[in-house]
């Protein structure tokens, strides 16, 4: 190595590895992951199935309002979705309780549902499946205050 030394070769190459980091960083802070903001919504959208008829059903149920489906009561917490610029992701925590023969009610599933995973947090019970479709701002169903109120 005829005209250079080891001294100018690790300034060098000391050189070269802080331009580099120095040109990486803009890139690397610049770079965080997208977060897509969760829409909350007013109404969750199931649907659910009665095993001995074979009938499927759609129903709306506002957030904190108990809805019964058979001998379920389905109550969302909360229902969120995305954007639509973004990808879908439509999640609800949702109660579900049975009504039993004796007239008990017995909590069969507490926890989130994914629209997209039907089949990962659906309620199965002997009788009818309950799963999640959608969520929504607006329904044709009235509100709990105003179907009192009529």
């Amino acid at each position: 190595m005829a005209g250079f030394s080891l001294r100018d070769l690790f300034g060098r190459g000391a050189r070269l590895a802080a331009i580099a980091l120095l040109l990486a960083a803009p890139v690397v802070s610049t770079t965080e992951p997208a977060q897509a903001a969760r829409l909350p919504n007013a109404v969750a959208v199931f649907s659910g199935i009665d095993k001995i008829t074979g009938r499927i059903t759609s129903f709306d149920v506002y957030i904190g309002e108990t809805v019964q489906f058979g001998a379920l009561q389905v109550t969302p917490r909360v229902c969120y979705s995305r954007d639509e610029t973004e990808a879908p992701k439509t999640t609800t925590f949702v109660e579900v309780d049975e009504i039993t023969l004796d007239r008990k009610i017995r909590r069969i599933f507490t926890g989130w549902m994914f629209a997209d995973s039907p089949g990962l947090n659906a309620v199965e019970h002997p009788v009818y499946d309950v799963w999640l479709q959608s969520c929504k701002t607006t329904s044709e169903v009235p509100p709990p205050d105003t179907a009192e109120k009529q």
